[in-house]
């Protein structure tokens, strides 16, 4: 992810010649994760330092394998490596500022194809077997992506920054961190048809085990928008609940559910959860950061275990941390630098 907040860190490891990884480097011989419960994490690593990464995990391990993709193919994986995309037996690495996506096999991370012609990608989405559509933060259009060919061959304008994004119904519904509204696509002939409003700096949004999509938008402190959660009916696209955050600076992110879908996770500083029949935000988090740098979360879809990324200082390998549902510490593990997404088998 491409921030501000980053750039501190770049001027500090160009100022020593070289940002120091604390652990193994990336050297070690190829594996496969043809097997069950893994965990995959998505590094960011360090803007225009190329170091970015993807992680894995299995349960019964010491340690994750911090990085798959250079053993496998001789090569970095490119600058800074936003989401991943699970999608018929290949993962789609989306590298941000390398404009591209990485396409891999599944089980042993070699390399396929490499789609290019990408501004700033962000987050892809398949809506058919045949197609995909990739947000952008700079693009100001949604790529639309043949999967076959492995090559952009359309996009559908969308002004502003766009991000997360979920298929319902034969749409798609995609977030925008730099406007006020959810935006609705007909994947069919790929055209925007409508939006909602739900308030500024949307980031994420899941689907809840009664087909509901919940929404989470950051508000904005300059234009006195609150951060809000919302509940949207993707059939009638009416919003059927919002929850405002009294906390003017409030920037939460990273909306997640667990396997059973009616339990809410997110993070803004600590992590917190609440039921979707709550009718109210929860008051105090549910696990304290404790000066941890919370920048990742994951719940697992079976055991609803809750995963939780350190990106510490930005700069040393981060660590990935498991609690249990009811929210008791098990383990934890080094991965690679900036964790961001994770991923579960």
């Amino acid at each position: 992810m491409i921030k501000p907040s980053l750039l501190w860190m770049l001027a500090l490891c160009l100022a020593f010649g070289a940002c120091v990884k604390d652990g193994p480097d990336s050297n070690n011989p190829p594996i496969s994760t043809d097997g069950q419960n893994g965990v995959y994490i998505a590094n960011e690593g360090n803007f225009q330092f190329g170091n970015a990464s993807v992680s894995y995990f299995q349960e019964g391990w010491d340690q994750a394998v911090e990085d798959l993709f250079a053993p496998a193919n001789n090569r970095p994986l490119g600058d800074v490596c936003q989401s991943l995309c699970f999608f018929n037996g290949k993962v789609y690495a989306v590298l941000n500022n390398s404009g591209k996506i990485e396409i891999v096999q599944k089980d042993s991370f070699n390399e396929l194809h490499t789609i290019t012609g990408l501004a700033s990608p962000r987050y892809m989405l398949p809506v058919s077997n045949a197609k995909a559509y990739v947000s952008d933060l700079y693009a100001d259009a949604i790529a639309v992506v043949n999967l076959s060919s492995h090559t952009v061959e359309g996009s559908i304008p969308c002004p502003g920054w766009t991000e997360a994004m979920a298929l319902a119904y034969g749409k798609a519904f995609v977030t925008n961190r730099s406007s006020a509204y959810v935006y609705v696509i007909e994947t069919a002939g790929d055209q925007i048809v409508d939006s909602i409003e739900v308030g500024f700096g949307a980031n994420s949004l899941v689907q809840d085990k009664n087909g509901k999509l919940w929404v989470l938008s950051s508000g904005s402190s300059g234009q006195g928008q609150a951060a809000r959660l919302l509940r949207i009916d993707p059939v009638s696209l009416e919003v059927e609940q919002s929850l405002n955050f009294s906390d003017p600076g409030a920037g939460p992110s990273r909306l997640s559910l667990n396997g059973g879908g009616d339990t809410l996770y997110y993070l803004d500083g600590d992590l917190y959860r609440c039921s979707i029949e709550a009718g109210q935000l929860p008051m105090q988090p549910f696990i304290a950061a404790e000066g941890r740098n919370l920048y990742g979360l994951g719940v697992h879809p079976q055991s609803s275990e809750i995963y939780l990324a350190d990106a510490k200082d930005y700069v040393q390998r981060g660590e990935v941390y498991i609690y249990r549902p009811d929210g008791s510490l098990r383990r934890s593990f080094l991965v690679g630098i900036i964790p961001g997404h994770i991923y579960f088998e």
